[in-house]
């Protein structure tokens, strides 16, 4: 028997519950489960008059409340608990019902779950949410891709529920096939481990290396919230900052070991399989995991013994510079990986409406994403984002401050993994001429990998006998 439920919601953590609020205030008849019944009682008595909002004790009837076709959204965990409650649902189904991933599935996963529910008439999404408990309530950053024919199905109903840009227009669009969604979301996680890796850089050498404390951090960041670095990360930390507890900083209190759930290193990971490096995303990555054993570190501190001293010669407006640079370098970076990932899995993802759609509700919102919008509505055949007049001048200005950031904090003991990678990373790829040369020398020499020549067309390959010394041509 068909019910008149628009969209049916399993799974009612922090995300689901919040997401199922949001559907019903935007006008949607929404059913809800959760395999563990107290759950679904607790939600239920949050639910206010006027929010039409049902709940179905089993799958069952989860699926008899729904309208046809049929639309359920997963908010489960990713990997094996996706697969088993699919496993569950899809006999319940019927060709042309929708299902929809909102969860941080890996795109190589949505992809196969596209296929398969594909042979049984369903169409599957995987879309990527962002913006954490009060975006998913009030207004997430969503990020669809999967089965092109669900999209006009749920279309109204996503973009209802997304935040809205500056410019009004809800920062919710359709991004391409398979897992071209969860893709793009999974590197939108990854550029937020580096956006706070830069951010905690920056306070610790005002902390460290300048003595400064954190409720003068804070000041800084407020007032750096109001230029060019505005973002709802810069933000919080501020606030973070400000924050006291029995008279005492509570940024003093928190351990200093850094979790992760895993997107972060997926990036990397997809970078290193694709070949475009995500050099500052992959420190952000190993900073968390260094800071993880506190023990180790505790005891390393002991045997090599080398205070950590003033940074000398660095002022305040050069971090933020420091900071901005890489930043841009990190974001380039990653929307290189977004072209590659494009151009392999032909998804034919708009680099401009990617940005677009981190503009409101998710974590990263920032005015920066305003500037690399702007960017590829200019050029929209735009290779790096280096090469874009705006971005390239930035990086050309901050490089005085940059360098003296890094060899200053370098010299005072006070670790900058994202700040020196990217600098690294920004000389590497304005040199023309690098040590590689050298490196396949030595697979030539001990392997016979062969290698080219800068007098011979790219393309041709030589091997040399490196066991005579004398000089030969040809």
């Amino acid at each position: 028997m068909t019910g008149n439920a628009d969209i049916g919601v399993i799974g009612l953590g922090v995300m689901g519950a919040n997401l199922s609020l949001n559907l019903a205030d935007s006008g949607n008849r929404v059913a809800v489960y959760n395999r563990t019944p107290a759950v679904t009682e607790a939600f239920m008595s949050e639910v206010v008059e006027g929010q039409e909002i049902v709940a179905a004790p089993t799958l069952e009837e989860l699926v008899e409340e729904l309208s046809l076709p049929r639309v359920v959204l997963m908010m489960v965990k990713s990997g094996n608990p996706v697969d088993a409650v699919l496993g569950s649902l899809l006999p319940l189904l019927d060709p042309g019902d929708i299902v929809i991933d909102g969860g941080n599935s890996h795109y190589e996963d949505t992809s196969r779950r596209q296929a398969e529910l594909a042979d049984e008439g369903i169409h599957y999404l995987g879309i990527g949410v962002s913006g954490g408990e009060e975006g998913a309530r009030y207004g997430p950053s969503i990020m669809p891709g999967g089965s092109p024919e669900a999209w006009p199905h749920v279309e109204g109903m996503l973009k209802g529920i997304a935040a809205i840009a500056p410019d009004g227009t809800p920062v919710c669009e359709w991004l391409g096939p398979g897992g071209a969604g969860h893709f793009v979301k999974m590197v939108h996680n990854g550029i937020e481990y580096g956006d706070m890796q830069v951010i905690a850089e920056a306070y610790d050498l005002m902390r460290r290396g300048m003595g400064m404390t954190p409720g003068e951090i804070a000041e800084v960041f407020a007032r750096w919230n109001e230029g060019r670095l505005q973002s709802y990360l810069v933000e919080i930390t501020a606030e973070i900052l400000a924050a006291t507890e029995d008279g005492k900083p509570v940024i003093d209190i928190i351990l200093d070991a850094a979790g992760q759930k895993g997107t972060g290193a997926w990036t990397v990971i997809a970078s290193m399989e694709l070949a475009e490096p995500t050099a500052l995303i992959a420190e952000a990555v190993y900073a968390r995991i260094i800071s993880s054993d506190p023990e180790r570190r505790a005891r390393s501190s002991r045997i090599f013994h080398t205070p950590t001293i003033e940074v000398e010669g660095v002022t305040i407006d050069d971090v933020e510079a420091a900071l901005y640079a890489s930043k841009i370098i990190s974001y380039a970076q990653g929307f290189r990986l977004l072209s590659a990932a494009s151009e392999a899995d032909g998804w034919d993802l708009d680099l401009g409406l990617v940005a677009s759609l981190w503009r409101a509700g998710c974590i990263i919102r920032a005015v920066f994403l305003e500037d690399i919008t702007q960017a590829y509505l200019t050029n929209p055949e735009l290779e790096d984002l280096t090469d874009a007049d705006f971005f390239s001048g930035a990086l050309g200005s901050a490089q005085g401050s940059w360098r003296k950031v890094v060899s200053g904090a370098a010299s005072a003991g006070i670790p900058v993994p994202a700040y020196s990678s990217a600098l690294a990373y920004f000389d590497g790829f304005r040199s023309p001429r690098l040590p590689a040369s050298l490196i396949q020398a030595q697979r030539d020499y001990f392997g016979a990998h062969t290698f080219e020549r800068v007098d011979r067309p790219r393309g041709e390959f030589f091997h040399r006998d490196w066991g005579e010394a004398a000089d030969r041509s040809g």
